[in-house]
């Protein structure tokens, strides 16, 4: 593995493989604690976008692995500013053994990985959101046992974490639909990808605009925020459009009744979702955030050819 890019760059077979991965290195830990198997390794962040997930949950991984963590804040880096992105991902090739990077853009994520000599992951672009939807994939494994035949249903923003959940979900087997308003749909560009690796494996992508459709007969119900970072000056008109997307007890009920409601976090209470189902019996809204240490570990070992 030269990087971590996008699900879709990877087989159901490669992708499994690391899931298994991540659940025997959070067992470990669990039970005695990990093997020291990046000792000597450093990681380096770049954060374009604040995160208190990405940053701790990839620190913490490599720590727990006998590593170490480089934080590069926006200003220390200015990445494609104050120097080019070539220069940067070749400079850095030189001090660290893996770089991280949560950009803006995904061209950047891309323009990264072309210049580096050593791997690089994305840990979030507009496009794409590939560690979360490693995480997402762990956790609905956790409880189920398999991706493969379950109905995942997304409800809201056509975002980035929809794309890498619905290309997960396709590629491992699961149906998968999203309820987002017009004019907020999944990139079309995200969709054919998510068609062809769902006919590989035989599941359903279903576009829909009735969320209360999307969620019949579901195993996972999965939304995220109205706005995104750097969708700001959208926020008042999005809050007029997204009320009927909400993730409440009643629409809840429409799904199995062993369903589980899922979100990347940060939550934003009483918009797209409620605080009676985030906190409530069928909520796995943090130890879907816990996983993403486990997930980020086997990312980590597998990149860095330790397991």
């Amino acid at each position: 593995m030269k990087e971590f890019i996008a699900i879709s760059d990877f087989s159901a077979r490669e992708i499994q493989s690391m899931l298994d991965l991540a659940e025997k290195l959070k067992k470990d830990y669990i039970n005695k604690g990990n093997p020291p198997l990046l000792k000597g390794k450093i990681l380096a962040m770049i954060f374009q976008k604040p995160s208190l997930r990405t940053r701790v949950s990839f620190d913490m991984a490599m720590r727990h692995l006998g590593g170490d963590a480089l934080y590069l804040s926006p200003a220390e880096i200015g990445l494609g500013k104050r120097e080019s992105i070539a220069d940067i991902a070749r400079v850095l090739s030189g001090y660290v053994d893996v770089l991280m990077a949560r950009v803006f853009e995904h061209a950047h994520v891309l323009e990264l990985a072309k210049w580096s000599s050593i791997p690089v992951i994305n840990g979030l672009s507009d496009y794409n959101h590939p560690c979360q939807g490693m995480a997402d994939a762990l956790t609905i494994q956790e409880k189920f046992g398999k991706l493969k035949g379950l109905n995942i249903s997304y409800v809201g923003d056509g975002n980035n974490v929809a794309v890498s959940l619905m290309h997960i979900s396709a590629l491992l087997g699961a149906n998968f639909s999203i309820a987002s308003p017009e004019g907020y749909e999944i990139k079309p560009m995200a969709v054919e990808v998510g068609k062809r690796l769902a006919k590989e494996s035989g599941s359903k992508i279903h576009l829909l605009h009735d969320p209360h459709k999307a969620v019949r007969g579901a195993h996972v119900i999965y939304t995220d925020t109205w706005t995104s970072m750097g969708q700001e000056e959208e926020t008042k008109i999005r809050e007029q459009v997204f009320p009927p997307y909400q993730v409440n007890a009643a629409l809840v009920a429409k799904a199995d009744p062993e369903v589980i409601v899922m979100h990347c976090l940060p939550a934003h209470r009483g918009q797209e979702i409620t605080d009676e189902v985030a906190d409530g019996p069928h909520s796995v809204l943090f130890t879907q955030a816990h996983n993403r240490l486990h997930a980020q570990k086997a990312i980590l070992a597998r990149l860095l050819g330790a397991a």
